[in-house]
């Protein structure tokens, strides 16, 4: 048997008898070299349409097998689409947009899932349900049907941030095996490629406020033979990586708000002074951090905003909640406008904190050091009279210590001044008297 095939174009045109607009159920089934159970699968999927009644098609999107898969769906009875992009989730796009059935009942092709009992997700959808998700925890899982790292880690994990991030009521995000309005998915514009189409799907629903509703389902070991195409770690962070995507609130939001409180609680306890608690000193590096979280905090929740924004206008996620007037009224004309101002009145207020931090320096400096008064020294000048202040505080008191003996030396060395201090012995005495004649003037 030849079947011509192209990107998109119908190899079987199935049941010829029912029009298009008639159909009510078409299953989907994604195929990649799954020569050993495509065909178990399209005749189970066919039993359990014929008991419920409706008018149905079975669509197989293949992925480019090379094993034969094609021809065996042709014979099974389905409807077979060529899809030349690679991934899980270019097959089910592929087979979804091909479907002519109000609805979609999609399932993998590896036999893991029982396709006689499509009945009850049939019913809930013809109940007015949009999306109805198998949940193979509430069900059954045959020993060996799912690897363990999976079972207890990865997609329990995976399905609690889902459902703490989106509150989806949706206990197993993963599960292959679904049903949804035909119309309702398509208008969700999915576009991942891979194995987090399933997951997009769940997360858009859930955002758009689509009905959704469970149905517990059995997962029993494949029957390919062969290792699965689900690789564990890279689809687990793509899988991740959507999640958080999906959510600026808990990526940029909640962690910029969080960094902002401790930057403003924090600063502003050691803004006025040093704070002690217990055995540790919290001072200036402690109010850097501070002012450090603040700025990234402020930054992250600007990144909300931008990023926000790019989700709603890209169609990832819908134009709704309290930013959705603050969005639309904050032009990029009146963020300019306003990022100029903040700069401006930046500056301004930098400059008037310098102006006071030196009027109030020279204050301070005036009152610990008398002999300044109103006049202007150089610096030199300055450490000139310093050490002459300390040189008279020496002769009228009599002692002084190893360390500012030492110190009083080095400046008047430094400023080009003479000093000969009789320093012998005077390490085995602290404080130490000395005597007027160790104590030689020094040379201006």
């Amino acid at each position: 048997m030849r079947l011509e095939s192209q990107a998109g174009v119908d190899l079987y045109a199935g049941r010829a008898e029912q029009a298009a607009d008639e159909l009510v159920v078409s299953v989907v089934i994604p195929c990649l070299n799954e020569a050993r159970t495509v065909g178990i699968c399209i005749r189970k999927a066919i039993v359990a349409l014929e008991e419920i009644g409706v008018l149905w098609e079975v669509v197989v999107a293949d992925n480019g097998s090379t094993d034969g898969s094609q021809e065996l769906a042709f014979a099974a009875g389905a409807r077979v689409v060529d899809v030349p992009e690679r991934g899980y989730g270019s097959a089910l796009a592929a087979g979804v947009a091909a479907a002519r059935g109000r609805y979609v009942v999609m399932g993998d092709a590896d036999d893991s899932y029982d396709f006689s009992r499509l009945g009850q997700i049939v019913v809930r959808l013809l109940d007015g349900e949009d999306l109805v998700v198998g949940n193979r925890f509430a069900g059954k899982i045959e020993p060996g049907a799912m690897p363990r790292l999976h079972r207890w880690l990865g997609n329990p994990l995976l399905s609690f941030v889902g459902r703490r991030l989106f509150r989806t009521p949706c206990g197993d995000l993963y599960c292959g095996l679904r049903g949804f309005d035909r119309k309702r998915i398509v208008e969700l514009d999915l576009r991942s490629p891979g194995m987090e189409y399933a997951l997009e799907m769940i997360v858009k629903a859930t955002v758009r406020g689509l009905r959704i509703t469970e149905v517990p389902v059995i997962l029993s070991p494949d029957g390919r033979g062969r290792p699965p195409h689900l690789n564990t770690w890279r689809d687990g962070w793509r899988s991740l990586r959507l999640l958080v995507l999906y959510s600026p609130s808990w990526l940029f939001l909640y962690p910029g708000l969080a960094l902002l409180a401790v930057g403003l609680v924090v600063g502003g306890a050691l803004l006025p002074s040093a704070r002690t608690v217990g055995a540790v000193t919290f001072d200036v590096s402690t109010l850097l951090y501070a002012s450090l979280a603040l700025i990234v905090g402020f930054q992250a929740v600007l990144f909300f905003v931008v990023s926000h924004r790019f989700t709603v206008a890209e169609g990832l996620l819908p134009d709704a909640g309290p930013l959705k007037a603050f969005t639309r009224a904050f032009t990029l004309e009146r963020a300019l406008v306003s990022g100029g101002a903040l700069v401006l009145g930046g500056l301004a207020i930098s400059l008037s904190a310098i102006g006071f931090w030196n009027e109030w320096y020279l204050q301070w400096a005036d009152k610990r050091a008398g002999w300044l008064g109103e006049a202007e020294f150089s610096i030199p000048e300055l450490c000139r009279r310093a050490v002459e202040s300390g040189r008279s505080q020496l002769w009228g008191h009599g002692e002084v210590t190893p360390e500012q003996a030492r110190g009083l030396l080095y400046l008047a060395e430094q400023l080009g001044c003479w000093a000969n201090w009789d320093t012998a012995g005077y390490a085995a005495h602290q404080p130490f008297p000395i005597p007027p004649e160790h104590f030689v003037a020094l040379d201006w």
